[in-house]
């Protein structure tokens, strides 16, 4: 999570919050399912597969509808961007797997970006901290420490108790989509045809990736306590 910061705002320094933002939240459901695939053999449907490219389509249609600026360092930062998402699926995967094997969720979350904050200490000393005088920058970060980052991966957490990880990785596409719609109505902001096509075809990708397959998954964490059970049986 640490390096995925780093990453992440590396990329949007070069590339311009749109391409940036496209890559790196773009790609990392899409590494999420390939890894989850090939460490833990759960083999994405084909539906995830189809829903996920339209997502991250409609992301893409979203977010650059607008326009933006696409920086001078392009290769860099669709580099920077790509590594982001790849450390996102890792994220994602080791927490699944933690939470999996028993683990409470708000622990996996709390040693995780506990763990990322203690790493970044060094970073915030090296760059100064006298911004945070001003009162702005204060809420600002609370809101963003407690809000953003402390309450949304904390439900997360206790969505990937009953979801699959991929799937999880590619609902966290939503996060454009309502960035736009606030914008529309706290911000007053307009989107263009292209963004509202992008828009509806990113919701829809969403429900359909959300839409139950059938039958009901049993919780993450009770699993190993039953799979003990069916070995006690078999003896």
């Amino acid at each position: 999570m640490a390096a995925y910061q780093l990453c992440f705002f590396a990329a949007v320094s070069r590339t311009g919050v749109a391409i940036g933002t496209v890559v790196a939240i773009g790609s990392g459901p899409v590494f999420t399912g390939a890894l989850s695939w090939w460490l833990h053999g759960e083999r994405p449907s084909r539906r995830w597969a189809v829903a996920t490219a339209a997502a991250i389509a409609g992301c893409a249609a979203l977010i650059g509808g607008g326009g933006g600026d696409a920086g001078g360092q392009m290769v860099s930062g669709v580099l920077f961007a790509l590594a982001g998402g790849l450390l996102y699926a890792f994220y994602a995967v080791t927490a699944a797997r933690a939470i999996n094997a028993g683990a409470a969720s708000g622990v996996v979350m709390g040693v995780l970006f506990g763990g990322a904050a203690v790493i970044m200490v060094p970073i915030l000393l090296w760059r100064g901290v006298g911004w945070l005088a001003a009162p702005s920058a204060l809420i600002a970060v609370l809101y963003l420490g407690l809000g953003t980052t402390a309450l949304a991966y904390v439900l997360y957490g206790r969505g990937l108790r009953t979801t699959p990880v991929a799937t999880a990785a590619t609902l966290a596409l939503a996060e454009p989509g309502v960035a736009a719609l606030l914008g529309l109505v706290v911000l007053g902001e307009r989107l263009t045809p292209v963004s509202l096509a992008g828009l509806a075809l990113l919701a829809s990708s969403l429900v359909a990736v959300a839409w139950p397959s059938g039958g009901v998954r049993r919780p993450l964490a009770v699993q190993p306590e039953r799979r003990a059970d069916e070995r006690v049986e078999q003896m």
